[in-house]
C-alpha cells in the first residue's frame, strides 16, 4: 500500500486524461470526480478506475471531445444530449444547467442521454449543495441487481444521491447504491481474493455466494428481510434515467466491463436542483438542517458514533487531505504503467 498527496494525485490523473485526448472540460470533470471520490474514501468509484477510463477514451468507448447539445424543453426542464461523453463531463455540464434554471425559477431538472457512467454521484450533487442549493442526482447502470424473488438481475445498482447545505462547511450528502455493495467493490474482492461478506452477492442461478469470482449479481438493499426495497428504488432510478431520457434500459444496457471497448453505452442520468427557500428562508433551512444533524449525532450508543449520510466520507477526506490518498498494489502498478506510457511523474510514498 502506498500513498499520494491529493494535489499530486489530481495532477497525475489530469496528465493521464490529457494524454488520452480528453478536452479541457472533460479532463477537469473526470479528474475532479475520480480524485474527490477517492479523497472521500469511496475507493470503489475513485482513481482505481483511471486505467479503464483512459483505455475507453483511446479505444472509442467514450468520446473525449464531445459536442454537447442542450435543449430547454420546458421552463424548468432541460435535455442534455451528451454525444457519448464521459459521464463525469455530462454530469458536470448537466448540474450547471440545473443550477442556472434553479437560480431563475426556483428549481431545474436536466435529463441526460447518450452518456457513459458518471461514477459516484456525490461530486455533482455536492457541487450544487456547496453553492447553496438542494440537489438530487441519479444514474442507471447495466443489469447487476438481483430482482426481488427472481433468479437474475434486471435493473442496475442504480444509485440514489441527495445533498443539501447546512451551517457547517460540508453539506449533508446521501450517495448510495440500491445494492448492498457496489459492483466495483465486488471487483476489489475479486482482485484480492478476499471472500465477500455474506448476503451481498449471488451466482448465475441466483444463489447467495461469498466467492467474488462466482458472483454474477448483487443483492438489493434491505436483503434478506425486505429485498424488494432496494429493487424498488432501482426501478425508480430506471424510470428517471432510462425510460424518461429515451435511452436503453434494463437488460438492453451494454455491460461496463463486457461490452466492446470501441462502442458507446448510451446511458442516461437525471439531475434536479432546488432553491432551499421554498417554505422557509435559506438561512433558516441551513440552521434547521444543522439542528437535525447535531441532534442525530448527539445520541451515540456503546461508544459508536451516530453518523448521518456523508459523515464517514467527510472524516475520511480530512484524514486523506493531510496524510495522502492510499493506493492498493494493483492501482500503483497500473499507475506506474500509465506514468511510463504518458511520460508522467508518479509521486507516491
Amino acid at each position: 500500500m502506498k500513498k499520494i498527496q491529493y494535489n499530486d494525485l489530481t495532477a497525475f490523473v489530469r496528465g493521464v486524461l490529457d494524454g488520452a485526448g480528453l478536452d479541457d472540460f472533460s479532463a477537469e470533470a473526470v479528474a475532479t470526480g475520480l480524485c474527490e471520490t477517492s479523497l472521500r474514501g469511496v475507493d470503489s468509484h475513485g482513481v482505481r478506475l483511471l486505467p479503464h477510463y483512459a483505455e475507453s477514451a483511446v479505444k472509442g468507448r467514450k468520446n473525449p471531445k464531445p459536442d454537447f447539445s442542450y435543449t430547454q424543453t420546458h421552463p424548468a426542464i432541460g435535455h442534455l444530449y451528451a454525444d457519448n461523453a464521459f459521464g463525469h463531463a455530462a454530469g458536470m455540464r448537466a448540474i450547471d444547467h440545473a443550477i442556472e434554471m434553479a437560480d431563475k425559477l426556483g428549481m431545474g431538472c436536466v435529463s441526460v442521454s447518450n452518456s457513459s457512467h458518471p461514477g459516484a454521484m456525490a461530486s455533482f450533487a455536492l457541487k450544487a449543495a456547496r453553492a447553496g442549493y438542494m440537489s438530487f442526482a441519479y444514474t442507471h447502470a447495466d443489469s447487476l441487481l438481483l430482482s426481488a424473488n427472481g433468479t437474475r438481475p434486471y435493473f442496475g445498482t442504480n444509485p440514489v444521491c441527495v445533498a443539501a447545505p447546512r451551517e457547517e462547511d460540508e453539506p449533508y450528502c446521501l450517495d448510495m447504491a440500491t445494492s448492498v455493495i457496489p459492483w466495483n467493490r465486488l471487483r476489489i474482492h475479486a482482485d484480492s481474493g478476499e471472500p465477500l461478506p455474506p448476503g451481498v452477492a449471488a451466482d448465475a442461478e441466483g444463489q447467495l455466494t461469498t466467492n467474488a469470482a462466482e458472483a454474477a449479481c448483487l443483492t438489493p438493499v434491505g436483503s434478506p428481510g425486505a429485498g424488494y426495497k432496494g429493487y424498488a428504488l432501482a426501478s425508480m432510478v430506471e424510470l428517471l434515467c432510462g425510460v424518461y431520457s429515451g435511452v436503453p434500459f434494463g437488460r438492453a444496457i451494454p455491460a461496463m466491463f463486457k461490452a466492446p471497448m470501441d462502442e458507446g453505452r448510451n446511458l442516461g442520468q437525471f439531475y434536479m436542483v432546488m432553491k432551499t427557500d421554498g417554505a422557509v428562508s435559506a438561512d433558516e433551512f441551513r440552521q434547521r438542517l444543522q439542528v437535525m444533524t447535531d441532534e442525530v449525532r448527539a445520541e451515540p450508543s456503546q461508544g459508536e458514533d451516530v453518523m448521518l449520510p456523508g459523515d464517514k466520507e467527510i472524516r475520511t477526506a480530512r484524514i486523506r487531505a493531510e496524510d495522502g490518498v492510499p493506493l492498493d498494489e494493483a492501482t500503483v502498478s497500473a499507475f506506474e504503467t500509465l506514468a511510463a506510457h504518458y511520460e508522467l511523474d508518479l509521486k507516491t510514498t
